[in-house]
């Protein structure tokens, strides 16, 4: 197996209202994996295909400590969150509302 070494972390906080389009991840010039932290209240993460936005598409649930990692012919997929649960943060995560969430990739940039 290839080493993952990333050099990007990108931060993102979406409070109990916010929702994120589905979009592309395509910046990068590694096609390296995509490792997708959650941290706090439960969200709906749409996880599409490669060729456009629409169906076919999977939701799933992540909860505050899941880890989603998306690589392989699955790289570039169309994702977004078309929802987060309001008041489902989970205490132990020292967070009261909303949800973080911690990217790693590998730019191929530097």
């Amino acid at each position: 197996a290839e080493a993952f070494t990333p050099d990007t972390a990108l931060i993102n906080f979406y409070d109990d209202a916010a929702r994120m389009g589905m979009h592309q991840d395509k910046e990068e010039r590694s096609g390296a994996p995509v490792v997708s932290l959650s941290i706090g209240a439960t969200c709906v993460f749409r996880f599409g295909n490669p060729e456009g936005r629409g169906q076919p598409y999977k939701d799933v649930e992540l909860v505050s400590g899941d880890l989603f990692v998306f690589g392989g012919p699955s790289r570039f997929a169309f994702h977004g969150v078309p929802k987060v649960y309001a008041g489902s943060a989970d205490p132990a995560a020292g967070m009261r509302a909303g949800r973080l969430n911690v990217t790693l990739r590998e730019t191929g940039l530097s």
